[in-house]
């Protein structure tokens, strides 16, 4: 072998190793912006099931509301 193969091995093996190191944390990176995204939508989900489980007024019933309150107000003048 020449000698600048001899030293080009070390080198790439030491490109390689610093490498590895961006990649661990790319790849780290990517899974706690996975697991944000996933926590992110599970509490939306979560909001959203709650609100037809639990059971209350919409904003249109209470409008419904208001307006046959008022309606009886009017009748009563």
């Amino acid at each position: 072998m020449r000698p600048s193969r001899l030293l080009l091995l070390p080198a790439l093996l030491a490109i390689a190793l610093g490498a590895q190191g961006c990649l661990a944390g790319a790849v780290a990176g990517a899974a706690v912006d996975t697991a944000g995204a996933v926590v992110g939508t599970t509490g939306k989900v979560v909001v959203a099931t709650g609100k037809a489980v639990v059971p209350g007024e919409s904003r249109k019933d209470r409008e419904k509301r208001e307006f046959r309150e008022w309606k009886k107000a009017q009748r009563g003048r």
